[in-house]
């Protein structure tokens, strides 16, 4: 790709509206969308009535594609590097108005949408798709402004999502890195979407523009995490990578569902970024997972799922297409949905860590400072086989536990959670290790789901107000020593292992870890957060 300093100058933006198209379909009820996708060939009704739809080359996010535009709004505000890359303003006009041409004698379907159920951050936006099944997927994924009062729709949207997989990109002359590419410009307030068909790039394409708008502008934590809410009102955040136990600690029959992934912390409240969700459904049954299941009928989109031979019914362990199968519903398909989809401020929020070095305490309760360090870390590992050449395990580590949708640097968004537990110190934060105790993985063993389930519920319900803690010696974090339906003996993880020298070893080499991640964000961290981290013995 070139260097902007060397490109030519901009080529002048085409009018986005009106849309010259040969035909626009706007605002289609999602049984119109689905009729059109079969009658196109470009779908078919599984047993339970959901469209499946294959998205071709690309079954996920490219983030080495991903641009945001370099202007006056995000020069000096973006943290760029190998996750914010830097595309010239005339890079994305000439593509923009190539796309625009590229549709000009397609169908196109157009929906009116928004993101953020909080009223005071509701950011209004209009997809253009060149499929209508991507177009049934915004219906779901977003929030629907199709029968909102006409003061809400505005002639002119604020932002604009164009998806045009169709259009395939020449990167020799285009200045992409191959033919595929997000672009985010957030002067024009436009995604521009090539090359790929993959809808979690118009997902994830907004959650990036949140990231930037809601901390930058209005001084709103975003966050990538699920949120529920007690009968009492009482709301929980769950974070953590894939792997930790996200989903199924986050969901309950007993709570409310907020959202599944996308949040915002503003003053008042904790508010969904989306109107739907969009779970993986590789191994789905009803029995591990029976919300998602249940929510796997008329209106939903599966994307590159596979039938068994002759029928019409999804075998949800074939990964021949993909590991990466997904299942997009309106949020109202989930049985103990709230709508609209906010509520209060956290009382608890968990961090969720696989650690497989065996160190790391079951549940621990974390300071402010150590809130705001392991929320930078992102931290939990990979186990030996679940990837090829490793065979022991490995520390993975991802900032705020989504790095690769944060526009500016991950310290900005420790320092507003670090901001928000102070003005209130009540919330407790706490580090719920869902990896292995008693040994490294291979010699120890994972801890058992009930037990993680009755620690978080011992969270949850306040049982551990007046337990007595220890801290522990490495990481500082403290320990509670008891927990209702929990063994006394599995809350200390030194105490487990049989060669407590091992896990001092084993300890101390997870604290490096820690620390080595850490030294590129510690120039810019508080002194408090670089206080929160562990220390060698």
């Amino acid at each position: 790709m070139q260097p902007i300093s060397d490109r030519p100058a901009a080529t002048p933006l085409k009018q986005p509206q009106p849309f010259n198209a040969k035909k626009i379909y706007y605002n289609l009820a999602p049984e119109q969308l689905e009729q059109q996708t079969l009658q196109l060939g470009q779908g078919k009704l599984s047993q339970e009535g959901a469209l499946c739809v294959q998205t071709g080359k690309f079954t996920g996010r490219s983030p080495k594609d991903k641009f945001i535009v370099k202007d006056a709004i995000t020069t000096d505000s973006v943290d760029w590097g190998t996750v914010n890359i830097p595309i010239g303003t005339d890079i994305f006009n000439s593509l923009y108005n190539k796309v625009i041409d590229y549709l000009s004698d397609k169908e196109i379907w157009i929906r009116d949408v928004s993101a953020c159920a909080y009223p005071e951050y509701n950011l209004k936006i209009q997809v253009i798709n060149e499929t209508p099944w991507a177009n049934l997927f915004c219906h779901n994924l977003f929030i629907d402004q199709t029968n909102a009062a006409d003061d809400v729709q505005e002639a002119q949207p604020r932002w604009q999502i164009i998806q045009a997989p169709g259009f395939m990109a020449n990167p020799s002359v285009d200045g992409t890195r191959q033919s595929n590419f997000t672009i985010v410009n957030f002067t024009k307030r436009i995604v521009l979407i090539g090359g790929s068909a993959y809808t979690g790039e118009i997902k994830k394409g907004i959650f990036s523009v949140l990231n930037f708008l809601l901390p930058h502008d209005n001084k709103v934590l975003s966050m990538h995490c699920s949120a529920n809410e007690g009968k009492h009102g009482d709301v929980a955040l769950f974070f953590g990578l894939s792997g930790t136990g996200k989903t199924t600690l986050s969901a309950s029959p007993d709570r409310a569902l907020i959202g599944d992934d996308e949040h915002g912390w503003a003053e008042h409240a904790i508010f969904n970024f989306e109107g739907g969700c969009y779970a993986k459904c590789i191994n789905l049954s009803p029995e591990k997972e029976p919300e998602i299941a249940a929510a796997i009928r008329k209106g939903t989109l599966l994307e590159n799922v596979s039938f068994y031979p002759g029928e019409n019914r999804v075998n949800y362990s074939d990964a021949s297409i993909t590991e990466n199968t997904r299942a997009a519903y309106p949020i109202s398909y989930i049985r103990n949905a709230k709508q609209p989809s906010f509520g209060n401020l956290p009382k608890n929020i968990f961090f969720l860590t696989c650690d497989a070095f065996g160190v790391l305490p079951p549940i621990a309760k974390l300071s402010r400072g150590q809130a705001m360090y392991h929320f930078v870390s992102g931290y939990t590992a990979k186990v030996a086989g679940t990837e090829v050449g490793i065979k022991e395990p490995q520390s993975a580590f991802s900032a705020c536990f989504g790095h690769v949708f944060l526009p500016l640097h991950p310290t900005e968004y420790a320092e507003l959670l670090g901001r928000n537990l102070q003005k209130h110190p009540e919330i407790n934060v706490w580090l719920i290790n869902t990896g292995w105790s008693g040994g490294a993985y291979g010699t120890g063993k994972r801890i058992d789901l009930k037990y993680t389930r009755a620690m978080v519920v011992a969270a949850l319900n306040d049982e551990l107000r007046d337990v007595h803690y220890i801290k522990h010696d490495v990481f500082g974090v403290m320990k509670p020593q008891h927990c209702p339906g929990v063994p006394d003996d599995i809350l200390n993880p030194r105490e487990a292992w049989q060669d407590k020298e091992a896990y001092d070893a084993e300890a101390n080499k997870l604290a490096r870890l820690f620390i080595e991640n850490f030294k590129k964000y510690s120039q810019k961290a508080s002194a408090s957060t670089r206080a929160g981290g562990p220390q060698i013995l």
